[in-house]
């Protein structure tokens, strides 16, 4: 499943075609995706004009002028891709194929810019576990959206907000940092890369890290500064492209080729002087790799 990097990959993909862009008409190919569409899906959206794209944790968000907002989620294999009227391949190279069979392309949004440029934004979903739904009024009040934790982006998630959101919390830290009421988006990639990057074993106690001495301090604090600047690469390298993940023009993101940790088993530690290695565990169904002589 395309982690938040990926998401926020795709959003700023489609932003300058469809931010300011009328919809002039909608094909809804099928009833349901992971959910049934809405009602009158294809209706409520012909004639608006989409005044800003968003990303909540995970999930995309089209606001559209007189409401509703549009909640979209890429699910394990969905992916945009943007054609213009007069070319209807994919710009850009793949690594790993897009599906482009038409009996996968459920949704079409036909958008014209306010330059009056015409293209069509093609949702194409094989598994279908992606969705389109519909908020009234606030997104963040909607029950996808409503009880996400704090972003891992910016400077809202600092040390202290960390050890107040770990507090008391006996489980694994790995397992607590992918629970999304507490911190939203964080997935199991970047979990792992950012426990390197602190130096903190996923092993450990949550609770562990928000102490009120000195060392847990510098813990929780090094730690939230792990999440967000791995994050932030993440983002700029434009994701990890694992599976089915494509950028919206065709390529593909290169954050794979930076991992210090993850599905690198048996790999020597990167951490300088450290003369472990790579192991890999699994806590919750879910790979975990870390190295455990850096990592306490």
């Amino acid at each position: 499943m395309p982690e938040l990097p990926e998401v926020e990959t795709v959003r700023r993909g489609l932003q300058p075609v469809l931010e300011g862009a009328r919809i002039v008409r909608v094909e809804a190919r099928r009833p349901d995706l992971r959910f049934p569409f809405p009602t009158k899906f294809a209706q409520r959206l012909t004639g608006k004009t989409i005044t800003a794209l968003g990303r909540r944790a995970k999930y995309l968000t089209m606001h559209l002028d007189g409401g509703p907002v549009l909640i979209c989620h890429l699910g394990m294999s969905g992916s945009f891709r943007i054609e213009t009227v007069d070319d209807s391949e994919t710009p850009g190279a793949f690594h790993h194929e897009c599906s482009k069979d038409a009996k996968h392309d459920h949704v079409v949004f036909h958008v014209v810019s306010p330059a009056g440029v015409q293209s069509r934004v093609v949702f194409n979903d094989p598994r279908r576990f992606g969705f389109m739904l519909f908020a009234e009024g606030l997104a963040d009040a909607h029950p996808m959206l409503a009880g996400l934790g704090v972003e891992p982006t910016g400077n809202a998630l600092d040390g202290s907000l960390l050890a107040s959101l770990l507090k008391g919390r006996r489980s694994p830290l790995k397992a607590a940092l992918l629970d999304q009421k507490l911190i939203a988006g964080l997935g199991n990639i970047y979990v792992s890369e950012a426990l390197w990057r602190a130096g903190l074993s996923p092993l450990r106690e949550a609770g562990t890290i928000a102490g009120t001495g000195k060392k847990a301090k510098e813990q929780s604090e090094r730690l939230a500064e792990a999440i967000r600047s791995v994050i932030a690469d993440a983002i700029a390298a434009g994701g990890s492209s694992l599976r089915d993940y494509v950028h919206t023009d065709g390529s593909l993101g290169y954050f794979q080729h930076s991992f210090a940790v993850y599905d690198r088993e048996g790999e020597p530690c990167p951490t300088p002087r450290c003369r472990g290695h790579i192991e890999r565990v699994v806590q919750s169904g879910r790979s975990t790799f870390y190295c455990r002589t850096c990592q306490r």
